[in-house]
């Protein structure tokens, strides 16, 4: 094997390593661990979450205060800061001070299981 072989390959086992881990992130997003996203999406609506979000397929007022939740399925983070997974979400659904004190989210008392219901909602955005 040349030198330059050996470079080649020590430069894509890194990419590779990287590859693998976005992929792993993106399946375990699809994941809701049982939640009903049908009954997430009526959540939304009793929740008044468009008061705040524009979110597609929820009936409502389209608000500006919180950022739009199209592709929320397809993102890496909640908030720019926590990583997009179905447990955090269900977290922050559920308390968002818990995981950002400083956010401007309010805590709703969604119970645990809304939260999961409303996350496996989310993750279908994509």
């Amino acid at each position: 094997m040349t030198v330059t072989q050996q470079r080649v390959r020590l430069l894509w086992f890194p990419l590779a390593c990287c590859l693998l881990s976005v992929a792993c992130h993106r399946e375990d997003r699809t994941t809701t661990g049982g939640g009903n996203s049908e009954r997430g999406r009526q959540l939304v609506a009793q929740y008044a979450c468009t008061a705040c979000h524009d979110i597609p397929g929820v009936r409502g007022p389209k608000g500006m205060v919180g950022p739009p939740l199209s592709g929320m399925g397809g993102r890496s983070m909640i908030a720019g800061k926590i990583p997009n997974t179905p447990q955090n979400l269900e977290r922050w659904i559920e308390n968002p001070q818990a995981l950002d004190p400083n956010n401007a989210m309010p805590n709703l008392n969604v119970t645990p299981k809304d939260a999961q219901d409303i996350a496996a909602f989310l993750y279908t955005l994509r």
